[in-house]
């Protein structure tokens, strides 16, 4: 796309890459802002800042379409160093001088000595308040788009606690019956018979027998009585969500009221539309 077309078709511009003068990258043009006496586009915001969290404004003057990238007449530093200005629908005048002021560029098209460079002839449309294109092109009777946030809700795991099995040792007391036997001593008496052989001695004697008696003996050993483990188990609940979501309105300018508004110097309303 040559200069010609970028000016003559400015939504073009939209989502190019922007690069400076050295091949650098400076990031994507998010908005194109158009002059409100010429409609011919003035600036484009750019994001800049550690991952794209800011919109640098940068002057069209003396840049070029090269297919998807936009080349701007402007180092990376100096777009990155811009005034920080809201990037709504329009830009006011003296933010638009301010932002002049940091590129050293006036309004009659020349850049001077400063932070923008040296100096040099370069095209710029002039110190005309800046509107968004989406603003113009709403007023030349093209749609808008109303877009609102829509609440998306899903689920994800996360660790909420930890369940332990664990095994101590306990002790506890153990009755239990057991026999036992034990020897005790009685006198028998047996008569001895004619014919049997024994001796007949008259003296002192004596004999002995040896007693013995069972007695509980106990020992204990380890056996396996149980095997115990954990399981989890999915147990699915209703919970109520709850959050904030933002939605466009449209609203209309009454063509009756108009002029109304547009009274002062000529140049417009600089507020939102």
């Amino acid at each position: 796309m040559s200069t010609g077309d970028m000016f003559n078709r400015p939504e073009g511009l939209k989502g190019l890459v922007a690069y400076d003068p050295e091949g650098e990258k400076i990031g994507g043009v998010e908005q194109v802002y158009l002059a409100d006496d010429s409609g011919r586009p003035e600036w484009v915001t750019v994001k800049t800042g550690l991952f794209g969290t800011k919109e640098s404004f940068v002057p069209l003057a003396g840049a070029r379409q090269d297919s998807e990238a936009l080349h701007v007449a402007y180092p990376k530093s100096l777009v990155k160093d811009a005034p920080r200005m809201d990037a709504e629908e329009h830009l006011d005048v003296d933010a638009e001088r301010e932002l002049y002021r940091h590129y050293g560029v006036d309004g009659h098209g020349t850049r001077t000595p400063g932070p923008g460079g040296a100096a040099g002839s370069v095209d710029v449309p002039g110190n005309a308040t800046g509107t968004d294109v989406h603003g113009r092109y709403a007023e030349d009777g093209e749609s808008i788009v109303r877009s609102e946030e829509r609440l998306r809700v899903g689920t994800e795991n996360e660790q909420v606690g930890r369940a332990r099995l664990r095994k101590v040792v306990v002790t506890e007391d153990v009755s239990t019956t057991v026999p036992v036997s034990h020897e005790e001593v009685r006198v028998v008496r047996e008569p001895i018979r004619e014919g049997d052989r024994a001796r007949a001695d008259i003296g002192e004697a004596e004999t002995e027998v040896t007693l013995h008696a069972e007695r509980p003996v106990v020992r204990k050993e380890a056996v396996p009585v149980e095997r115990v483990r954990l399981e989890t188990e999915k147990v699915t609940e209703q919970q109520e969500v709850s959050d904030t979501v933002r939605k466009e309105q449209i609203q209309y300018d009454d063509a009756t009221r108009k002029d109304e508004r547009r009274r002062g110097d000529g140049r417009g309303d600089r507020g939102r539309r």
